[in-house]
């Protein structure tokens, strides 16, 4: 073999080890086993509780307490998609939507980024993350639609895009009937043929494929989901209903009611189109007084089993909410 040969020899075989050295190390992040959780703290009447710092708050995962490695209090600014249901359904209020979204607006800090989405028979981007506070007014004036509710497709997209917001804290604040056309849809393919004494029961929300999709992505994440549930998706509402309706608004409600539960975030049913305005200011208070706690997990198995999160506040009057856990993939 001649020099030239081996020099040639010797690059491959430095190429293929550098390869080699790429491809076991490129699944491994140094981000990738932190644990992040919003955590929203209130006092006994329900008021947000904004003055606590660190040595506040304990967690713990599986109740083995967890080392705190990064705490952001309230002054964080918030990365938010709000998304607005076009759909056929909303298209009787439209002006009770937006001017109650531009009150969420005013409630936000200077720094808080917000992307609207409106979604129906399409999803659709009206803007991009800004803090600009007349693009997000101007978006929401002129968010539009009818047809079907594409609802848990567009919170997949709210969730790829909140992706590309690093590591700001993250919300999406989704008013929606809940009504989710596709998942109905498989809702009453699985009523079929039921005599409707079985019906009440046969349903289980929680074992929706395209809900856990979003449940595991916005564990991943991080991302706190405050679903504001408008009357039209009130089982209780319901003109004569037959029992495979009731079934199955009832489990569109119990689905918007997991999201925020799993998320740490709250559901809010409007009774009144004119409690949307104060609701959506509430919302705004409660994003503005979570605060932000980060971990690595003592146990490190990535098993893709369940780990319970708990919060806890070293005040006993104070309530703590946060995401109840995740899938440790």
């Amino acid at each position: 073999m001649n020099f030239r040969n081996l020099i040639l020899v010797g690059l491959m075989f430095f190429a293929g080890a550098v390869s080699a050295v790429g491809q076991d190390d490129d699944p491994v992040r140094v981000d990738s086993t932190i644990v992040r959780v919003n955590v929203g703290v209130v006092d006994q009447r329900g008021r947000p509780i904004t003055t606590l710092d660190r040595s506040n708050f304990s967690i713990f995962e599986d109740g083995v307490k967890q080392s705190i490695s990064k705490f952001d209090m309230t002054t964080a600014p918030f990365s938010v998609v709000m998304m607005l249901d076009m759909s056929g359904s909303t298209r009787s209020f439209r002006q009770n939507i937006q001017l109650s979204a531009a009150r969420f607006l005013d409630a936000l800090g200077p720094d808080d980024r917000v992307a609207v989405v409106e979604f129906y028979s399409k999803v659709n981007v009206l803007n991009d993350f800004t803090a600009n506070r007349a693009t997000l007014a101007h978006s929401i004036s002129v968010a539009n639609g009818s047809g079907d509710t594409n609802l848990y497709k567009a919170l997949q997209l709210a969730l790829q895009k909140l992706g590309t917001e690093g590591r700001r804290r993250k919300a999406i604040v989704v008013l929606t009937d809940g009504v989710d056309t596709e998942m109905r849809d498989d809702d009453r393919r699985q009523l079929e043929g039921l005599a409707d004494a079985d019906i009440p029961n046969a349903l289980k929300p929680e074992a929706s494929e395209a809900l856990n999709r979003i449940l595991n992505r916005a564990d991943a994440q991080g991302v706190t989901i405050f679903p504001l549930a408008l009357p039209t998706g009130d089982p209780a509402r319901l003109a004569d209903p037959t029992p495979r309706q009731i079934a199955m608004f009832k489990a569109a409600r119990s689905r918007l009611k997991l999201v925020a539960d799993r998320t740490g975030g709250t559901m809010n049913a409007i009774n009144r189109l004119d409690q949307m305005a104060t609701l959506y200011a509430q919302v705004a208070a409660d994003l503005r007084a979570l605060y932000t706690i980060e971990y690595q997990p003592s146990n490190d198995k990535r098993d893709g089993k369940w780990r319970e999160i708990k919060v806890g506040v070293d005040d006993p009057d104070l309530i703590s909410r946060s995401r109840q856990g995740y899938f440790a993939r």
